[in-house]
């Protein structure tokens, strides 16, 4: 479980394939803090580390997690959300985080206004994931509020903390981030579903 808080970025080493898979290692300020079989989030996907080497690591993404994130088109020097899993009976800052990815999204729009910034994203309504307006949603592991909902697009607004301090300051129109929607508001569409 995560928080949607990052915590700081990475910077992609290497990429190695094997077979399906994707090694990817990760130069990081929280390397020395992490240990074999850790879950981290990277871009709010949940990975496991399986190897450290000073300050870098590495972890593995199958072709599954390929298939349905932006991690397969990671290169050597992008940036990376970074969260270690949350401590039981810490702060839940952000809201409850997965990091599992449901689907990912486009960026569509960035608006610069006064200070903060508002970001546009679209995604493949069929895939039957919903926003609401002043619910959770986690872009790219990031856990934010939706400012504004449509049936397959919504907005959110980044102060200038978290534009610095993520990869919110790289994005622009087309960037493809992944999506991790509010797990409540999962089992509730799913139970509805059910009853139809």
């Amino acid at each position: 479980m995560f928080t949607g808080i990052i915590e700081t970025l990475g910077t992609v080493e290497k990429l190695e394939k094997e077979g399906d898979n994707l090694h990817i290692t990760v130069a990081s300020e929280i390397t020395n803090e992490l240990k074999i079989d850790q879950s981290v989030s990277h871009n709010g996907v949940c990975l496991t580390v399986v190897d450290i080497n000073n300050d870098k690591y590495t972890v593995t993404a199958i072709e599954e997690t390929l298939s349905k994130t932006n991690l397969g088109t990671l290169e050597a020097g992008n940036k990376v959300n970074l969260e270690r899993a949350m401590k039981l009976g810490a702060r839940l800052d952000g809201h409850i985080v997965q990091g599992h990815v449901d689907q990912i999204a486009t960026c569509i729009s960035v608006e610069e206004k006064d200070g903060s910034w508002i970001f546009g994203f679209q995604y493949d309504s069929k895939m039957n994931n919903v926003t609401i307006e002043k619910g959770s949603i986690t872009v790219d592991g990031v856990s934010l509020t939706v400012v504004d909902s449509k049936k397959d697009s919504f907005s959110v607004a980044i102060i200038p903390y978290t534009y610095e301090h993520t990869r919110f300051h790289s994005y622009e129109v087309g960037t493809t981030v992944n999506l991790e929607f509010d797990v409540v508001g999962k089992y509730v569409a799913r139970l509805i579903a059910l009853r139809a």
